[in-house]
C-alpha cells in the first residue's frame, strides 16, 4: 500500500465510523455532513499523519539510516507492540485529560497495519514475541518495483485510486466550504 491509499482509506474509514457513532448517539434527526461529523471528534491532520506514521518512522530507519542492519522498511512501527503502546498511552490521556490526539494517531496506525496486511508477516507484527529479528528485503529494485506495481498490480493501484478519490472528495469539500485555511491551521472544518 502506498501513500495516498493509506491516507485516503483511513480518512474514509474514520468518516464512516464517525457517522455511525453520531447516528447511534443522536436523538434528533438532522442532516450533519460527513465532514463536520468527523471534525467534531478529532483533528483530521493527526489522523492523516497516523495513517502514515509506521512508514514515516520505519522507512528512514530500515531503508536508509540502518540499511545494513535491517534492510526492511517494515520494522518496529509496523508491530502490534507499537500500536498497543500508543493506544494504551492514548487511552490514559483520554481518561485523565480527555485528550484524543494520541488515540487518533493510534487509529491511523491501526488502519496502516491492516492495509499493509501485516498478518502476512507475523514475525514483524508480533515482534518481539516471535523473535528479535526482522525479515530482510532485497532493496536494489525496491523503488522500480513500487512503480511497476503501481502501474500493473490491481492490489496496488485499486487502493491508490480509492485513496485518491477520497482525498479529492475531502479537498473539494474543504474548498467548496472555503475551509482549507481553517483545516490547515486547526485540523477542523467547523
Amino acid at each position: 500500500m502506498l501513500l495516498l491509499a493509506h491516507a485516503g482509506i483511513t480518512l474514509g474509514a474514520a468518516t464512516v465510523l464517525a457517522g455511525v457513532v453520531k447516528s447511534r448517539h443522536s436523538t434528533e434527526i438532522r442532516k450533519v455532513s460527513w465532514l463536520t461529523s468527523l471534525s467534531g471528534y478529532i483533528d483530521i491532520r493527526l489522523l492523516l499523519v497516523g495513517s502514515l506514521l509506521p512508514d514515516i518512522i520505519d522507512k528512514p530507519v530500515g531503508l536508509f539510516f540502518f540499511q545494513e542492519t535491517f534492510s526492511n522498511g517494515r520494522i518496529f512501527s509496523h508491530t502490534l507492540l507499537f500500536l498497543i503502546i500508543i493506544a494504551a498511552v492514548g487511552f490514559y490521556l483520554y481518561k485523565r485529560r480527555r485528550q484524543v490526539w494520541l488515540l487518533t494517531l493510534a487509529f491511523g496506525t491501526f488502519t496502516h497495519l491492516v492495509l499493509d496486511e501485516m498478518w502476512r508477516a507475523p514475525g514483524t507484527l508480533f515482534w518481539p514475541f516471535l523473535g528479535f529479528t526482522f525479515d530482510r528485503v532485497e532493496l536494489m529494485y525496491w523503488l522500480p518495483n513500487v512503480f511497476q506495481d503501481l502501474m500493473s498490480n490491481p492490489v496496488v493501484y485499486v487502493p491508490e485510486a480509492a485513496g485518491i478519490a477520497i482525498l479529492l472528495w475531502f479537498g473539494l469539500a474543504l474548498a467548496g466550504r472555503k475551509r482549507v485555511g481553517v483545516f490547515l491551521k486547526y485540523g477542523k472544518v467547523n
